[in-house]
């Protein structure tokens, strides 16, 4: 089956074509637009579309646009609802992002005979959790990596907005700049390392699977970990979880 898959992020918007789990194309926009919708519908013409979303003010844009571009084709709006064949235990499963619960989804799907910690790099830094049994009780948010060096320039008076350093590799700033790179960078290298041994203290068999934008700069940053046999780098598994629910769907 063909699947148009979209993931509508803070920053960017993912949109990809999957024939069964072989993702064909995917390209990435600042935003949802008409003219991408209808180049995909007309140049792949979808058997189904999957769109998942965390900002519901836009969901009149897609909804009217795939409405007009696709037929006799399905759309489902992924949500906590969607079936997936995940064990959700999550408290309030209408409030877990869309995105996560994605990303869930498709670690399990492409590692279901180990437990999984999925760390997400983007706007903000998300970290979750399924076991081998395909049990999903919970995770973290804190904020990511661009956000951390923002809100320090912002938030204070004096304090300047740096850049991020993938070569730094000092334990601690010897001026204001270096300083703040350390407590930016060192500071998730930390959290990264913490959660991650919370996570594996019952786990004897388990997948650390980085995704996101900066999926690449947290494996540099794990690179000298004890945990960096266990990493996988898996930079659209929020579209193949996706793609894996519209997948099982559509049985």
């Amino acid at each position: 089956m063909v699947a148009l898959v979209i993931d509508i992020g803070n920053t960017l918007t993912k949109i990809a074509v999957f024939n069964g789990d072989e993702m064909l194309e995917v390209q990435q926009y600042p935003e949802v637009t008409r003219i991408a919708l209808a180049e995909f519908c007309s140049l792949y013409l979808p058997d189904a579309v999957i769109v998942s979303t965390v900002k519901n003010a836009e969901r009149h844009i897609w909804e009217d646009a795939l409405a007009a571009f696709t037929i006799n084709c399905s759309i489902t709006a992924f949500d906590s609802s969607t079936p997936t064949g995940i064990n959700n235990h999550y408290k309030t499963p209408k409030t877990l992002g869309a995105d996560r619960l994605a990303a869930v989804v498709g670690a399990h799907h492409l590692y279901p005979n180990a437990a999984n910690i999925i760390i997400g790099g983007g706007t903000a830094i998300t970290y979750d959790y399924v076991d081998a049994g395909a049990n999903y009780f919970g995770g973290s948010i804190s904020p990511g990596l661009k956000m951390r060096y923002k809100a320090l320039n912002q938030f204070t008076g004096a304090l300047p907005l740096i850049e991020v350093d993938e070569n730094f590799e000092a334990a601690y700033g010897d001026d204001t700049a270096s300083a703040i790179t350390s407590g930016v960078q060192n500071g998730i290298k930390y959290e990264l390392t913490g959660f991650i041994n919370e996570y594996i203290k019952t786990q004897q068999a388990y997948n650390i699977i980085l995704s996101g934008g900066d999926s690449i700069f947290f494996d540099t940053l794990l690179k000298n970990s004890i945990f960096a046999p266990y990493i996988k780098i898996e930079p659209y598994l929020v579209l193949k979880g996706l793609n894996a629910a519209i997948q099982k769907h559509n049985d």
